[in-house]
């Protein structure tokens, strides 16, 4: 009798029991998801015979792609083998020299090490993948109708850009250039970091410890989508993968005011923006929470203020000067105009009285937090003051 070997155990499966089917791993890379989403442009064409538009959200998130891939000559490359529809242009490919072949060694193979342990991980992810899925896995869609303030945004932004009147830079420290109501780039798709809950934590370390900022953002990205990634986590995408969006410039801002439905006066003035607190000892003033005067002054503050309890202007009080801000190459008038008529919903409507019993009703007091008067200087600072409104009932900055 012949012996059953293990052979034919092996082969006699008639129900493949004995099948092994390898998963295999579906990770994608960078360039994946980079040729993922040239894709995605190109299937519209596909079915549509022409290029995205401006006509809906979706298609606007498809037109920025594309334009974001088309200034991004790195990407130009990775994407032109996929460029079926010659969306790219030209693309001059560099060819890999032998030195490029040998220093591409992701893996290690070319590698010689005399010490090797099975407990060194050196392939481990670091912490910027954890970053990454931060960044990633967080993004939910805004409704249509709440998307569109920022859309109009987005567009002015890109128009600046193209226009020279905002440039891209690399980042530096996340402390100094990642800033609520800035613009931001990364693998080509604008972002608005519309707010940041911040706060400051002791980071031990062996060399000593640091003092550095944490917290979560909310940001609103041009493809309709939000997060609210950790300020950390979308620093490093940026220094990474990304360039920060500069303000506009000084000239343009003037510009951006005369399009804000003021007067077109030639003239540049220079001057002091003001906040001032009243020292009056009149009740019905000093017992007012959050009462500033916010006027300009074309001479140092203080001179200005040295009659102030003389002048109705002043509500006939000393004053304090709690903030003044240094304004170059803006037409003053109209940066005060358009203050006031940012808090005119919150302007003090009191009369005074002068040395002869004549009435006058001060129009520069406004009854607004102090944080909120600083917040809008520096809006005024980046150029985007006219793209928001105060809420005086919730007392804060919205979009308009």
């Amino acid at each position: 009798m012949n012996k059953t070997t293990i052979d034919d155990i092996l082969n006699d499966d008639e129900f493949g029991l004995l099948d092994l089917q390898v998963k295999k791993l579906n990770i994608k890379t960078e360039d994946d998801r980079l040729i993922d989403a040239f894709e995605e442009i190109n299937i519209f064409i596909d079915k549509n015979n022409r290029e995205p538009e401006k006509s809906s959200m979706s298609e606007y998130g498809l037109l920025a792609k594309l334009h974001n891939f088309r200034e991004n000559e790195s990407n130009k490359k990775v994407l032109k083998p996929f460029d079926r529809h010659n969306l790219l242009g030209d693309v001059k490919i560099d060819e890999p020299t032998i030195d490029d072949i040998l220093n591409d060694d992701d893996l290690g193979l070319l590698e010689i090490d005399n010490e090797l342990d099975i407990f060194k991980f050196k392939h481990t992810p670091k912490n910027d993948s954890r970053a990454k899925t931060d960044f990633v896995a967080k993004r939910v869609p805004l409704a249509e109708k709440e998307f569109k303030k920022y859309e109009k945004m987005f567009h002015q932004v890109h128009k600046d850009i193209k226009e020279g009147k905002r440039t891209l830079k690399k980042m530096g420290t996340y402390e100094e250039d990642l800033k609520k109501g800035d613009f931001y780039l990364i693998s080509g798709v604008l972002l608005y970091l519309e707010s940041a809950e911040l706060k400051k934590t002791i980071w031990v370390q062996k060399s000593g410890n640091r003092e550095r900022i944490e917290g979560r953002t909310r940001t609103i990205f041009e493809n309709g989508t939000c997060s609210k990634m950790l300020f950390r986590s979308l620093g490093k995408q940026i220094r990474k993968d990304g360039k920060m969006v500069t303000n506009i410039n000084e000239d343009e801002k003037q510009n951006s005011f005369a399009d804000a439905d003021f007067s077109n006066e030639e003239d540049i003035q220079t001057g002091w923006i003001y906040a001032l607190k009243s020292k009056s000892k009149d009740s019905k003033i000093s017992n007012i929470k959050d009462l500033y005067k916010i006027g300009f002054s074309s001479i140092d503050v203080n001179e200005r203020i040295k009659n102030a309890k003389n002048e109705a202007t002043y509500l006939f009080a000393d004053v304090k000067i709690v903030a003044s801000y240094k304004v170059l190459n803006i037409n003053i008038n109209k940066l005060e105009n358009l203050l006031h008529r940012f808090f005119a919903k919150t302007c003090l409507n009191v009369d005074v009285f002068d040395s002869k019993g004549q009435r006058i009703t001060p129009r520069e007091w406004f009854i607004v937090p102090f944080e909120v008067v600083d917040e809008v200087m520096q809006l005024v600072e980046k150029g985007t003051i006219i793209n928001y409104k105060y809420d005086s009932e919730n007392k804060k900055i919205i979009l308009k």
